[in-house]
């Protein structure tokens, strides 16, 4: 049994709590939101974001941070990425040197374009900072459905080791040592699947949806293999997997979001609307940018963009990436 600290009583963070729990290990859930943890000591439940996912009396739920990082052999970090940085810079004083922390938000810091591992490093220098990521939503995980997910870390036997925490015979886990990969196709899947939602929105089908989710991976895989990450990592769990998942599920809040802005709300609107943190919003204009840096060609993503922050109609944006010039789909493949 392990001692397990869950940072982020989200959707995400009461459903990895559960399975922990459930795989027992000695779990404490940790919010920094004093209503949030009243509501979910009194009722078990967080009737908002997870709906019928009951806690057990017995898991410690505090907003006590100091006491949350009080030796665990885990720390799971799963607040949404644009709280990354200060939770991580309120954890450093109470984290031990070689702290295993393991990030399971997915984005990119729009500022510093720095990936969400890359930011704890640089708030708790201490911590040995791992990730899990993959298809899996909140939402079915607490329900105990069948999901797979890949864990990375800096060495084979922290990821082999967390991969023992968390797997059980409903949440399969591989392990990769490309931590790069694994964050960029986490993240940059989310402004992919804004794109589907929003085809959808616009009463498109099948075929547009299944030319984004191919188009889409070929514009991560560029960037990704252009950043230092490898074209395999892009076509597994974390890639690949994850992209097929956001842009089709009900549960997806990108797609959700997306969606919304294909019937014609703003992106303000449709976040709103949403309820919970859209990460591609955020992750789209840092993705752009690292496009940029890196001189990838990323036709779909620019579009989301010029549609989130330049007012362009959706329509427009479909219509722009249906027109340009032709292309070959493997360039590295030679004709005979």
């Amino acid at each position: 049994m392990a001692k397990i600290s869950v940072l982020g009583a989200g959707s995400w963070g009461t459903a990895l709590s559960l399975l922990l729990y459930h795989n027992g290990h000695q779990v404490t859930l940790w919010s920094v939101i004093e209503e949030e943890v009243e509501m979910l000591r009194k009722k078990r439940e967080h009737e908002a974001k997870l709906p019928g996912v009951k806690l057990p009396e017995d898991m410690e739920i505090t907003t006590d941070l100091q006491a949350c990082l009080r030796d665990p052999d885990v720390a799971v970090l799963a607040v949404p990425s644009p709280f990354t940085r200060s939770t991580a810079r309120s954890m450093k004083e109470f984290t031990r040197d070689g702290q295993i922390i393991v990030n399971v938000a997915k984005g990119i810091e729009e500022t510093t374009l720095m990936t969400l591992s890359d930011i704890i490093e640089e708030e708790i220098p201490q911590a040995n900072v791992c990730v899990l990521s993959g298809p899996s939503h909140a939402e079915e995980v607490g329900r105990g459905l069948p999901t797979t997910c890949v864990v990375s870390s800096h060495d084979r036997k922290t990821a082999e080791y967390l991969q023992g925490i968390f797997m059980s015979p409903v949440f399969r886990v591989y392990t990769t040592p490309d931590m790069l990969g694994v964050e960029l196709g986490g993240s940059l899947k989310n402004v992919i699947a804004l794109a589907a939602g929003t085809a959808d929105g616009l009463g498109y089908g099948d075929n547009t949806k299944a030319a984004l989710i191919t188009r889409g991976i070929a514009e991560i895989t560029r960037l990704g293999v252009k950043m230092g990450a490898s074209a395999e990592t892009f076509y597994g769990l974390s890639g690949i997997g994850d992209l097929i998942v956001t842009c089709a599920s009900v549960h997806s809040r990108n797609r959700k979001a997306g969606y919304l802005m294909g019937q014609g709300l703003t992106m303000e609107e449709a976040m709103k609307e949403v309820k919970m943190v859209v990460e591609g919003v955020y992750s789209a204009k840092a993705a752009r940018q690292l496009a940029a840096r890196y001189e990838v060609e990323m036709p779909i993503i620019d579009e989301v963009c010029k549609v989130l922050f330049e007012d362009k109609k959706a329509s427009d944006a479909v219509y722009d990436l249906m027109v340009r010039d032709k292309k070959v789909e493997a360039p590295m493949l030679p004709w005979e």
